[in-house]
Order: structure tokens, then sequence, then C-alpha cells
């Protein structure tokens, strides 16, 4: 796949998606703009605004399988990587796949579930693969795991430990319709809810041609340095305990790169790095320990980093 055929090809995608989440292009080009990166994403927000939705929408537009998970207290790991079974007629241990072996994959309220089984996860969204009794299974190609929590509501969760927050490449909410989208939603949904309809666009095929495509994006040295002074930042401010990882850099340059394809573009600016600084990096970043109970405080180091970083010109990104 060449440039043109993907950004035309991620623009398609959107604009499909939209179809069902009306009002919410920004929160789909985010969501876009981490499955073309090769990353994951942890959606926070409020019940009923279009998690779900969003992920269905994706699945259809690619033509992709479909699996969501409901996290639960006595959800167990084997019930999201699959298990061993015995067969008595061919008298052996056969492998059922659990719902994490589809294409895009939405974990419900994940910081409801336990440690043991939000760690059934990494594996996963690190390495596109899992391992139950010591076989090593692939999963599809394309993988994009939609996490979803409710940021209001702490009462029986679990809260994500870095190292699991450190694998989604962003984190993003939806918020609620404004008033003219929600009544379009509303009449649209008298009868039958527009997902139905949905059509594909894309193949899964034609996801994995676009991600070649992000990461052949050109990135000067100049905009590079600019990503990981922001990073390093994080580990120097007086707010922040801990600050972003190698990791980090890594997925914030990657969603740079397929910003840049999303804009048309074949070549990083400074721009690209600014927007995505904070919902790539604020969720991987702990604030210190009386600061940690004040919500947004994260947010606000990250963003204040931003603020005092240098920006380089544009003509040395290209």
């Amino acid at each position: 796949m060449d440039r043109a055929a993907a950004t035309s090809a991620s623009r398609l995608l959107i604009d499909n998606v939209e179809k069902v989440i009306r009002g919410k292009r920004s929160a789909i080009e985010a969501a876009a703009t981490a499955l073309f990166a090769g990353g994951h994403v942890l959606v926070e927000d409020v019940p009923g605004v279009g998690k779900t939705m969003l992920s269905r929408a994706l699945a259809r537009s690619i033509r992709g399988t479909f699996k969501r998970i409901q996290a639960t207290p006595d959800l167990l790991p084997t019930d999201v990587t699959g298990t061993s079974v015995y067969n008595q007629a061919h008298q052996r241990f056969e492998f059922i796949p659990g719902p994490v072996f589809a294409h895009v994959v939405l974990v419900d309220e994940v910081n409801r579930t336990t440690p043991r089984t939000q760690s059934a996860l990494l594996e996963a969204m690190d390495e596109g693969a899992v391992t139950v009794d010591g076989v090593r299974h692939a999963l599809p190609d394309p993988l994009f795991v939609i996490a979803t929590q409710n940021p209001l509501e702490h009462h029986g969760t679990y809260p994500l430990p870095e190292g699991q927050l450190d694998r989604f490449a962003i984190t993003m909410s939806l918020g609620y319709a404004g008033e003219m989208f929600e009544r379009e939603i509303v009449r649209a949904q008298l009868h039958s809810h527009p997902i139905e309809d949905l059509e594909g666009v894309l193949d899964p095929d034609e996801i994995v041609g676009i991600r070649n495509v992000v990461r052949s994006t050109h990135l000067a040295d100049a905009v590079l340095d600019y990503a990981l002074n922001i990073t390093a930042a994080t580990r120097k401010h007086p707010d922040l305990e801990l600050g972003a990882s190698p990791r980090a850099s890594i997925s914030l340059v990657r969603c740079a790169q397929a910003r840049a394809l999303l804009e048309g573009r074949d070549f990083v600016v400074p721009d690209d790095v600014k927007v995505l600084a904070v919902p790539a990096l604020a969720h991987r970043v702990l604030p210190v320990a009386g600061l940690r109970l004040e919500p947004g405080r994260a947010t606000e180091a990250v963003k204040q980093i931003v603020s005092q970083t240098h920006v380089p010109t544009t003509a040395a990104s290209r």
C-alpha cells in the first residue's frame, strides 16, 4: 500500500465510524491514531456515551472479528485467553480460544477484575500472542484492545497498575453528545440501531498495510529530540513521582507518525507530538503521594511540561 492509498483508507475508516458515533470525530480520530500506530486505547468515561458502539463500529468498518469481555471480580485469566479441554473422542487436550482472539477486543470496566486477570492481557497487548499451558498461540493481526473504566465509580475496583497503564498508547474519553447530535442519535435509534446497517470499508490486511506506511513516516532528529525532551521532563517534574518510560517515548512517536498520515503528510511536525503528548503520556505518570487524590493532576503536569519545552521550527522537521 502506498502513502496516498493509506491516507485515503484511514480517512474512509473515520468517516464510516462517524456514521454511528455522531459528533465525536476527534475521539474517533484518537482511537484510529492508536489503531494505526499499532497501540491500544483506554477509554475513561461514564456509562452510556458510546464506548461499546465505538468498538463495534471499528470492528465492522475493518470487517474484523469483535469480542466483548465484561470484567468482573470473578473473571479468570483463562476466561480471557482460553483454556485446554480434554477431548474424550480423540483422547487429547485441545485448546479452546478465549475472547481475546479477535481483531477488536472490548474489555469493559477493566478495573473491576483482579490484577491477576488484568495481567492476562499484557502478553496479548505487547506481543500479539498468549501462552496457555506452555504453548504460545498467535492472535489475529491486527489486534486492537479497547479497555474502559468509569472514572467516577471506585467501589469494588482494582486500580490498573503502572505496568498495565503503560501498555495503552492513548487514553481518551467520548463525553456527552451535544444537544443537536443527541437529538439525531435518539431519532436514528427509534426503530433500529445504525450499527446494524454499517458496512465494512476496509479489511484487516489493509490495517496492517496502513501500519507499515505509518512506520515509514519521516521523523526528523529535531522532532524526535522534541518528543524525547517531553518524556524526559516528566521524570524530573516536582509533582511527579514516576515519569514516562522509554516505551512511552516509542508510543508517542508512533502515534505522531499516525497523526501525520491522517493529516496527509509524509513527515512528522512538532504539532503532532504536542497534540498527542497529554493523551499519550498523562496516564503513564504518577503524581507524588500528596497530589494523587487531586483529579487531573497528572494531566496538568504534562500540559505544563509541554508548554515549557522548546518547540523546533517547522523547517527542522522536514
